[in-house]
């Protein structure tokens, strides 16, 4: 009963607002399970019912993993080899994808091109000959590459015309296909900053494990440390490690020099707060229990203590990918990350390091698309991970 309710007489018995209606066990029956279902589940479960619920996340989620997947059947995805260069079509503008032609659906085509060098800037000026339907041919034979560098294979999702031209995304000054490169980029840029990822949580968990389990002097100069390597500004110290590496390293070797630069440079947040969750949970009785059994120290941690927040170390790895992600393409595109002829998004960008080569051929910026897109996808994904990683809230 609220305030604004007048109160009955003096003697008068109050109302009551019981419902009338009949009691359907039935209901309670159904409500009772659904009770029963969430105080059953299990913490996992508990944290993809609310993860479903942040719709931004969920598509953030299912976008990496198509793009993840999209990285293992690169070679099959690209139209065209990651060296093929076409002389004839060098800084060719990105070809449109069209569907009818002369009012006749006739599938997806583009048009053929004719190109004319223009002597007055000597620029190179390519025009569609409408006369010239070219249609794409769907799961087809074309330039040959090695599947991972290890099965041969000509296999391809989409190819040009007989005799045709493909550049949806153009060309570069070698006449190489963008698009393609784009594609087999993803490889490179994608899988460092898992890799990564991988050596930033051994050395951030091992090393904030012990300090948080042990405490005392080991924690006191582990805490120093990492405040002086956080004291330190972060791209000079990547420009400093990345130019420290001999020229004569293969591609690979630079490739996993990158990789554990950042993993290096990017344990020191993660150590603290792996720190600060064991010296709350170490307290905990069952750490005591496990002690008291002769558990080692490594055991307890392991087993015991890190999976405890779990949950928690997933939502903060896909909020430091993203970091090595743009790292690497930052070193990439200054030049001191990786070099040719490993191809990653930050590689491509160097070809746009000119501005008159960016405004003439403004195609060249399109690999900063996807490195904003799964830039944006982590950092959605990890807030939606981050909501989920307590699910009683």
């Amino acid at each position: 009963m609220n305030d604004a309710t007048p109160l009955p007489p003096s003697g008068q018995p109050l109302k009551h607002y019981v419902s009338t209606a009949p009691f359907d066990p039935a209901q309670s029956e159904v409500m009772s399970e659904q009770q029963k279902r969430i105080h059953m589940a299990s913490q996992w479960k508990l944290m993809w019912w609310k993860f479903k619920r942040h719709r931004v996340a969920l598509i953030s989620g299912v976008i990496l993993v198509l793009l993840y997947a999209m990285i293992v059947i690169a070679e099959f995805l690209a139209p065209y080899n990651l060296a093929t260069r076409n002389m004839d079509n060098i800084y060719a503008p990105p070809q449109t994808l069209r569907l009818f032609h002369d009012g006749q659906f006739v599938g997806p085509f583009v048009y053929g091109r004719t190109m004319r060098l223009n002597m007055d800037n000597l620029k190179r000026e390519y025009t569609d000959n409408t006369k010239d339907v070219q249609r794409l041919r769907f799961f087809c034979r074309g330039d040959a590459y090695k599947f991972w560098g290890l099965i041969p294979g000509d296999l391809h999702l989409v190819c040009p015309a007989k005799d045709g031209q493909l550049f949806l995304l153009g060309t570069d000054r070698l006449g190489r296909d963008m698009l393609s490169r784009i594609i087999y980029g993803a490889r490179i840029s994608l899988t460092i900053g898992l890799l990564g990822v991988a050596v930033s949580f051994i050395l951030g968990i091992v090393i904030g494990g012990i300090a948080g389990y042990r405490g005392g002097i080991i924690d006191f100069l582990t805490q120093r440390i990492i405040e002086v390597l956080q004291s330190l500004p972060s791209i000079p110290l990547w420009l400093a490690l990345a130019a420290i590496m001999p020229v004569t390293w293969s591609p690979l070797l630079v490739y996993f020099g990158i990789t554990f630069i950042l993993g290096l440079l990017d344990w020191t947040g993660l150590a603290r707060a792996v720190r600060s969750k064991l010296l709350a949970l170490r307290e905990e009785d069952y750490v005591l229990a496990a002690q008291l059994m002769g558990a080692r120290g490594g055991r307890i941690i392991g087993r015991h203590l890190v999976p405890g927040f779990m949950s928690h170390l997933i939502a903060s790895a896909t909020i430091s990918i993203p970091g090595m992600i743009l790292g690497e393409t930052a070193l990439s595109f200054l030049g001191l990350g990786l070099r040719p002829p490993i191809t990653s998004w930050g590689v491509l960008l160097q070809e746009a390091t000119n501005i008159n080569v960016v405004a003439l051929y403004p195609w060249l910026m399109l690999p900063v698309v996807p490195v904003i897109v799964v830039i944006l996808a982590f950092n959605f994904l990890g807030d939606g991970l981050r909501d989920a990683a307590d699910p009683y809230k």
